[in-house]
């Protein structure tokens, strides 16, 4: 199939007032209202205790909807003064009301840009990593306190259990801020430095804050492991998500945070794999704002030209010292960044984003009776330096320009193209090959996995001719790999002495799939049903399609569907038959007999859940995972039965067809962009100049002077930005 997602791509517009999420890029409004005349002075008083003491305000109105004893810190090392009117703030909404939240969120945290001219360093800086690793939202909030304009704020996720569970699937784990490490610790010897190992745990307990359990035990061997054991460290860290995070944070010179030996600003979560991941926090200060640790007197040319590999002899960072250590890893940091400076900066759109998110929240900045710079100096540093504070564009264009002219990015790394399976239809519980062509490397390997929970597994390919890979030295280089009755999640890397590449080039963040599907299959699930579909008895309840893609009818009478791999026979089929490409609707509603139809023993999560359908040998014959599921979508497989699964306008007891789904239609300037929901075709209305369609590597891949529609069935699927004059829309064509 070929689907076409349409959503606004770098538009300067507010949503505030059609939001379905406090974190959608907008301008929040946030009213807050304390009993206390003196609120200040005593949230000043509870940060000085610190003590994480919180002051309960009696109401809070976000975007309208109102939440009562709400608890309220001043947060913050560099950002808060005693001084200030408009100090960071972390709001608690469930502080006294257990389960208060906004949206499903409890916590909101509000930066001050107190350096930061432009006021959108860390909106911007989050909504870019989010494309590549777990990281935060990040949008506006224009606060009053007792009716009075305190000033803009940006608004950030917390980094909690809500944020674990929508990025790791699961909401608990060990779990640390760290926070202080850097200092001397009465009993250890010297400072403990970035993800140094000591063997008495007690060592930690001051540099880290605990956000879990009694924990230390484990972080102590992951330090172990990391420090002294380093052949090993992919079984207790997330190498990806790390070397992403290192090349983000490098690139955009982001440098208040783990890679600039800075001894807090950053998270560790220990997913349900055994492996623990850094996670991104504090963006305020990226884009060169940030500068201890440099030699001083930091000049532009230092941030402009900072070293791919800054920190790599530092004896104090053990995250840079060690993972610097592996050519591999350098290889593939590499072509992380180079992913990001070609997505984000080669083509400019940073730029533009930036100007577009200024625009956003112009009004309020010139409003703003507290802000710490000058309107002119709010719109000056998007691209000139601001007291002292270097511009986002000047420092981008000049370190973009330093970056394309380093060895590890003039050398030509591998092309991997070609990607095919033996056999092309894959049943359940069979045995197969995974191929592709790759030039230009000597080392491969295939990355797979079958849930969204799962690490993926990498198995070295080889072009040898005894892989599935055809003649040995033919180019083609192959895997073997044997499937359940789930779809495959995969990827390769590839690489040469100099250089290496992904396929696709987000992974592990994007990854190919490929559909394990015999005859009967789990056609489509629908667990966030709010609105959509009612059963017979005009209830919302979870649903499960079946598809019969067989010549023949078949009787299910002995057939289970369960949603515990470890009770495949959790609900039994009655004596039922579906004809030949029929459909079979199963209500997870926990009705039983007493309603007309199928309806099982059991609900369905929409955070995440497992849907086995078990023939009568108890052999799994098909099975789907899933996780935070979007309302009122089909999790379908498209094309109809046989392809991989994906979201969709549901398509209820009928075919999964090669449509379109428009996630969003937002409009910059007058031009507009619409799919046909039939053929791979777009519309373009309203463009008053020549149109043009780059891909994600800043290359044209069409133009036109007068077009009113595009045929793009030949294009390869990905994302593409359409362009005429000030007009941009962005396509995701899957």
């Amino acid at each position: 199939m070929r689907k076409i997602l349409l959503c606004s791509a770098f538009l300067g517009l507010s949503f505030s007032s059609f939001s379905q999420d406090v974190f959608d890029v907008g301008v929040r409004n946030i009213d807050i209202y304390f009993s206390q005349t003196n609120w200040d002075d005593s949230l000043d008083i509870y940060y000085a205790n610190g003590l994480s003491e919180r002051l309960v305000a009696d109401s809070i109105v976000i975007d309208g909807e109102m939440d009562e004893n709400v608890g309220i810190k001043y947060k913050g090392i560099s950002s808060y003064f005693l001084a200030n009117v408009k100090n960071p703030m972390n709001i608690k909404l469930d502080y006294i009301n257990n389960g208060q939240s906004i949206d499903g969120y409890n916590v909101l945290k509000l930066s001050n840009g107190f350096r930061d001219p432009s006021f959108i360093r860390e909106v911007l800086s989050y909504e870019m990593a989010r494309q590549y690793m777990p990281s935060p939202k990040a949008t506006f909030a224009k606060v009053t306190v007792n009716g009075t304009l305190i000033g803009l704020y940006t608004c950030v996720q917390s980094i909690d259990d809500d944020f674990t569970n929508e990025n790791f699937y699961e909401r608990k784990g060990p779990f640390f801020k760290v926070d202080i490490t850097g200092t001397s610790i009465p009993g250890c010897f010297g400072p403990l430095g970035i993800l140094e190992y000591y063997s008495d745990t007690n060592c930690y307990q001051r540099a880290y804050e605990m956000e879990s359990t009694n924990d230390w035990t484990q972080l102590g061997y992951f330090l172990d492991t990391l420090n002294n054991h380093f052949t090993e460290v992919e079984n207790v860290m997330d190498i990806d998500r790390t070397l992403w995070m290192m090349a983000f944070e490098n690139l955009i010179i982001g440098l208040d945070g783990p890679i600039n030996s800075i001894p807090h600003n950053f998270y560790l979560f220990k997913d349900n794999n055994g492996r623990f991941s850094p996670l991104l926090w504090d963006m305020n200060m990226a884009f060169g704002t940030f500068t201890s640790g440099l030699p001083s007197p930091v000049t532009n040319a230092n941030l402009q030209e900072l070293d791919i590999f800054h920190n790599i002899n530092d004896a104090s960072n053990k995250l840079t010292t060690q993972i610097f250590s592996s050519d591999r890893y350098k290889r593939m940091y590499v072509a992380h960044m180079r992913t990001i400076l070609n997505e984000q900066f080669v083509n400019d759109n940073y730029s533009t984003r930036a100007l577009q998110l200024q625009q956003l929240i112009d009004a309020d900045v010139n409003a703003d009776p507290n802000t710490f710079y000058s309107y002119t100096e709010f719109i000056d540093n998007t691209s000139t330096s601001v007291a002292n504070i270097i511009g986002i564009s000047e420092l981008m264009n000049a370190r973009i320009s330093y970056l394309q002219g380093l060895s590890e990015f003039t050398a030509t790394p591998p092309v991997i193209t070609n990607i095919s399976t033996s056999p092309t239809n894959v049943l359940p519980h069979s045995t197969i090959n995974i191929t592709a062509e790759i030039t230009n490397s000597n080392y491969a390997y295939l990355g797979y996995r079958y849930t969204f929970a799962d690490k993926f597994e990498k198995l070295q390919m080889y072009d040898d001719g005894l892989h599935g890979d055809g003649s040995a030295a033919d180019g083609v280089f192959g895997a073997t790999i044997t499937v359940d009755a789930r779809d495959v999640q995969y990827y390769f890397y590839a690489e040469n002495t100099d250089a290496g590449i992904f396929s696709p080039e987000r992974a592990e963040k994007e990854y190919h799939q490929l559909p394990v599907v015999g005859g009967l299959v789990i056609n489509e699930i629908m667990a966030g049903n709010v609105n959509a579909v009612a059963d017979q008895n005009g209830e919302y309840d979870d649903w499960v399609e079946l598809y019969n893609g067989n010549s023949f009818s078949l009787n299910l009478n002995g057939y289970y569907l369960s949603d515990n791999e470890n009770e495949l026979t959790k609900w039994t089929f009655p004596n039922i038959t579906i004809p030949a490409n029929g459909y079979l609707i199963v209500w997870c509603d926990t009705a039983g007999n007493s309603q007309t139809g199928l309806h099982t023993t059991y609900r369905l999560s929409s955070d995440q859940e497992e849907v086995y359908l078990t023939d009568p040998t108890n052999t799994v014959i098909d099975a789907v995972h899933y996780v935070n599921m979007i309302a009122d979508k089909g999790f379908a497989r498209v094309p109809n039965g046989t392809g991989a699964m994906q979201y969709q306008d549901h398509t209820y007891n009928a075919i999964n067809q090669n449509n379109t789904a428009i996630v969003d239609v937002n409009v910059s300037g007058n031009m507009r962009v619409y799919p046909n929901p039939s053929i791979n075709r777009i519309y373009v209305l309203g463009a008053t100049e020549s149109v043009s369609v780059f891909n994600m590597m800043g290359q044209e891949v069409f133009y036109k002077q007068e077009v009113k529609s595009i045929d793009i069935s030949n294009w390869e699927n990905g994302v593409y930005f359409v362009k005429s004059g000030n007009s941009v829309v962005k396509i995701i064509k899957q």
